[in-house]
C-alpha cells in the first residue's frame, strides 16, 4: 500500500503534460470497452452506472475508479507517462496488462522506458503458452468442497510433448482464511462475505496433491483452445491483482465466477459472466465454458482414495482381510495361508495394501515406520507386480441434470388434495436424476415448497435454508462416516390434527453399506432442536433415529426411509416414506411419494404425491 501511495505521489509531482491529449470521445469509447470493463471486474451498478467487483481501493489509480471506467482510464494513461525513477512502482510494471493494451489502442510510442524486471523475471519464469480449466470434483465429507471448485493451470510450451504438466504453475482463487475456523464458521462466513477473496499462483503439483491426495477429490483437465496471446494477457492481468482483495461469497462471487472473469480478459468478446446473475455453481461454470466452445480436449485424474478402492473391488472379503494384514506387517507376506493363494492374486493384495498406506499417509507428518512399511511392499510390488490398474472414467460432471429445480406436484394428505409448488437454487437430493452425481449425495440450498389446499387454502410447507446429506459405503479398508445436517421451516403434526409451521436444525452420523449393487443401506443416529407453539418450551431437543435404503434402478433413484424423533417432553415422532423417481430427461423427472406420519399429538395421516421436477438454470 505505501508503495503505491509513494508511487502516487511521484505521479502527481510529475508535469501532466508528459501525457499526450485523446480525443475525450475517443477516451470514452475506450472506457466502455468490454476489455477494459474486464480489467476493472466492472458490473452494471443496481442503480445505473458501474461498480468493481474489485473491494480493495489499492487497485484503483482515481479515487473513484471502482465506480467510473473512464476516469480510470485517464488516470491509468496520466500514470504510464509517470517518472521512471519510480522502477518497480511505476504502472507500467505494476499494470502489464492496461499498458499493454493502451499502447496497442493508442499507439503510445514515446512511453517513458522503464525497467520491469520483478514482473519480467516472474513472467518468464511463468512462461505462459496455453490454459487447462481443471475442476476438483465435490467431496462431500469436506464441507468447504461440497460444491467442486474450479482453477486455472497455465502450461509452457512443451508440457504436453514432454507430459511435464506438474511443473506448471495454477492461477488460484479463494477465500483467506486467518486462523482455523470450524466447518460450521467456515461455512457462514463463506455464505455472508466473512472473507476476503484473493487470487494466488501456485505450483499445480502443490494443488494436485492437496485435491487428488489430501482431499480425496476426483480431478477433470479440460485443456482450453486459448491461443499463447490470450493466455499471455490473462496471466498479465494475474499480476494486477496480486494481493488484492475481492468480496468472496460461497455461492456467486466464488472461485468459479472470478475464473469466467479471467477468461474474459484473455478473450473479451465472451459472454460468460452474464449468465450467472444469482449463483455461480462450478458444474454450471463447467457447462458454460464448454458450450462458448473453449473446451479442446478433456483428461480424468482419479483421486488416491479411488484408486485404492477399483484396485480392492475385484478382491472377496477374505483377499481384503489379508490387505489388512499386509498393510500393518510386512511378515505375513510370508505367512504360509498367503503363500497358498494363487500369485495373481498376491499381486492384487500387495498393490492393495501399498495404497492403502499411502492413503492414509495423507496429511500425516513423515513416519519412519510407514516408510519402511511402504518400502517394503514396494519390494514386493517389484517381486510380483499387478495388471495395470483401469478405472472407468465415471460420467462426466457438466453432463449431469441444471443446478436450479422448479417443482410442481398434485397430492393427497388425508382426505384434502393439495397441489404444491416449489423452487430449489441449488443442487440435488437423493431421488434426483443420477447422472454424474455420485449414489448417496444430496446437497440442498434455500429450498421452498408452497402448498395450496382446497377452498384456495395456501400455506408455507417448507423452507429449508440448506440439507447436507453424505451417505458413503464402509468397506473393510476404509470406514468413512455418514452424516447429515439441515435447518429451516418445515411442517409437522400438530396437536389439533392440523399441521404446524415449526423451526429446526437438526443433524445425525451413523453409517452406510453397500447391500449389492447400486444398492445401499444407511442408519444414522440424530439429534434435533426445534422450536414449536405446540410446546411448552421455547426449545424442544430430541433424539432419534434415520435409516432406509437407496437404490439406483433402471428408471431412476429409489429410497425407503424409516425416521424418529424422541422428544425430551414426551412427544413421540415417526414416519415412513417411499419416493421414485422417473428420469424423463437429463433436466426432466417425475417422482412419486408416499409417507405415513405418526405423532402423539395428532392421528396419523398419509400422504401421496405426483410431482415434475423441472431442472434449470
Amino acid at each position: 500500500m505505501l508503495k503505491r501511495l509513494a508511487w502516487l505521489a511521484l505521479c502527481v509531482c510529475a508535469p501532466l503534460s508528459a501525457a499526450p491529449h485523446v480525443d475525450p470521445q475517443r477516451l470514452q469509447q475506450l472506457a466502455n470497452d468490454r476489455f477494459w470493463i474486464s480489467l476493472g471486474h466492472y458490473e452494471t451498478a443496481k442503480l445505473g452506472g458501474w461498480r468493481s467487483y474489485i473491494s480493495d481501493k489499492k487497485f484503483f489509480l482515481a479515487p473513484d475508479g471502482n465506480q467510473h471506467p473512464d476516469r480510470e482510464l485517464t488516470a491509468t494513461l496520466r500514470a504510464l507517462y509517470g517518472p521512471a525513477s519510480a522502477g518497480q512502482q511505476h504502472a507500467q510494471c505494476v499494470y502489464p496488462a492496461r499498458t499493454r493494451w493502451l499502447k496497442a489502442q493508442l499507439n503510445l510510442t514515446d512511453l517513458p522506458t522503464v525497467d520491469c524486471s520483478e514482473f519480467n523475471q516472474w513472467f518468464k519464469d511463468v512462461s505462459p503458452h496455453s490454459a487447462v480449466m481443471i475442476f476438483p470434483a465435490a467431496y462431500l465429507n469436506s464441507p468447504s468442497s461440497m460444491f467442486g471448485h474450479t482453477l486455472l493451470r497455465i502450461d509452457q510450451a512443451d508440457v504436453q510433448s514432454d507430459k511435464t504438466a506438474l511443473l506448471s504453475y495454477a492461477i488460484n482463487f479463494g477465500a483467506y482464511i486467518e486462523g482455523s475456523d470450524n466447518s460450521i464458521l467456515y461455512a457462514w462466513k463463506g455464505l455472508m462475505g466473512g472473507y476476503p477473496g484473493l487470487f494466488a499462483l501456485v505450483p499445480y503439483q502443490e494443488k494436485l496433491s492437496e485435491y487428488r491426495s489430501l482431499e480425496n477429490r476426483d480431478l477433470w483437465e479440460y485443456r482450453l483452445n486459448l491461443s499463447q496471446t490470450e493466455t499471455e494477457r490473462m496471466v498479465e492481468h494475474v499480476w494486477e491483482l496480486k494481493q488484492i482483495q475481492f468480496d468472496y461469497f460461497f455461492f456467486d462471487e466464488n472461485c468459479s465466477y472470478r475464473l469466467l472473469e479471467l477468461l474474459q480478459v484473455a478473450r473479451p468478446s465472451l459472454r460468460l459472466t452474464e449468465q450467472f446473475p444469482l449463483t455461480a455453481i462450478p458444474t454450471d461454470t463447467v457447462k458454460a465454458v464448454k458450450e462458448a466452445g473453449l473446451v479442446e480436449s478433456i483428461q480424468y485424474r482419479p483421486s488416491r482414495e479411488r484408486e485404492l478402492l477399483s484396485r480392492a473391488e475385484p478382491l472377496s472379503d477374505d483377499e481384503q482381510q489379508w490387505v489388512l494384514k499386509v498393510s500393518a506387517d510386512q511378515q505375513q507376506l510370508q505367512a504360509p495361508g498367503f503363500k497358498a493363494l494363487p500369485r495373481a492374486r498376491q499381486a492384487l493384495i500387495i498393490d492393495a495394501a501399498y495404497r492403502l498406506e499411502r492413503y492414509r499417509a495423507n496429511g500425516q507428518e513423515r513416519d519412519p515406520q510407514r516408510a519402511q512399511r511402504s518400502f517394503e511392499l514396494l519390494r514386493a510390488i517389484n517381486q510380483n507386480p499387478a495388471p495395470e490398474l483401469e478405472i472407468p472414467q465415471p460420467g462426466l460432471p457438466e453432463d449431469g441434470h441444471e443446478s436450479r429445480t422448479w417443482q410442481a406436484g398434485l397430492g393427497t394428505r388425508g382426505d384434502r388434495a393439495f397441489g404444491e409448488y416449489g423452487l430449489r437454487m441449488a443442487y440435488h437430493d437423493l431421488n434426483d436424476n443420477a447422472e454424474s452425481f455420485p449414489l448417496g449425495a444430496q446437497i440442498e440450498i434455500l429450498q421452498l415448497k408452497l402448498r395450496q389446499y382446497e377452498g384456495n387454502d395456501w400455506q408455507v410447507q417448507q423452507l429449508d435454508l440448506a440439507t447436507i446429506r453424505s451417505l458413503t459405503p464402509r468397506n473393510e479398508l476404509l470406514q468413512p462416516l455418514s452424516w447429515q445436517v439441515t435447518g429451516g421451516l418445515e411442517r409437522v403434526p400438530g396437536k389439533h390434527d392440523d399441521e404446524t409451521l415449526v423451526s429446526h436444525v437438526n443433524g445425525g452420523a451413523g453409517g452406510t453399506w453397500a447391500l449389492g449393487e447400486d444398492v445401499l443401506g444407511f442408519a444414522l443416529g440424530t439429534v434435533r432442536i426445534e422450536h414449536n407453539n405446540d410446546f411448552a418450551q421455547f426449545i424442544a431437543p430430541a433424539a432419534g433415529f434415520n435409516s432406509g435404503v437407496l437404490w439406483k434402478n433402471p428408471l431412476g433413484n429409489l429410497s425407503l426411509e424409516a425416521k424418529g424423533d424422541y422428544f425430551v417432553n414426551g412427544e413421540v415422532r415417526r414416519s415412513l416414506s417411499l419416493n421414485q423417481q422417473w428420469e424423463l430427461s437429463r433436466n426432466l423427472g417425475l417422482r412419486l411419494s408416499a409417507q405415513r406420519e405418526f405423532s402423539q399429538l395428532a392421528s396419523p395421516e398419509n400422504e401421496v404425491m405426483l410431482e415434475v421436477k423441472w431442472y434449470h438454470y
